[in-house]
């Protein structure tokens, strides 16, 4: 694999650490809101792989431009590709984004003092577990 590109449909985000579902169905709406990723307006984010090269035996660098709200920067995250058979490809991998990077400074503490316990971090982790099947290459004549 030397590139592709992921479509994210940030309406499908989950919220796994509260159990109490009216909680769970309030913090998933504000998610959804102008104040984070605004999914009316942008329903996907996308990024597009630009570089991968193998550390050690499964072990890959990924590099690419991750675009959320409309917003491209560069990011850069390790994966784990156990598994390649045919043209199926399986990965893992984790990318910590600074949400702020994306124009999400709800509750931030780099543009709002004195949040205290209202502070909400700026990083946030993108698990990935992707299953890609190879394109056809198209010729023409």
């Amino acid at each position: 694999m030397t590139g592709g590109n992921i479509t994210i449909d940030t309406g499908s985000i989950k919220i796994l650490d509260i159990t109490d579902a009216a909680t769970n169905a309030q913090f998933a709406g504000h998610l959804a809101s102008e104040d984070f990723f605004a999914t009316e307006n942008y329903p996907n984010a996308t990024l597009v792989i630009t570089s991968v090269s193998q550390r050690v035996n499964t072990s890959y660098h990924v590099a690419g431009n991750l675009t959320i709200k409309g917003i491209t920067h560069p990011i850069e995250f390790d994966a784990d590709i156990p598994s390649v058979a045919g043209d199926i490809l399986e990965a893992t991998g984790k990318i910590v984004i600074d949400r702020t990077n994306y124009g999400m400074k709800f509750r931030s503490g780099n543009f709002f003092k004195g949040l205290g316990d209202t502070l909400i971090y700026n990083d946030f982790t993108l698990n990935i577990r992707l299953t890609a099947k190879a394109a056809q290459a198209l010729v023409t004549a």
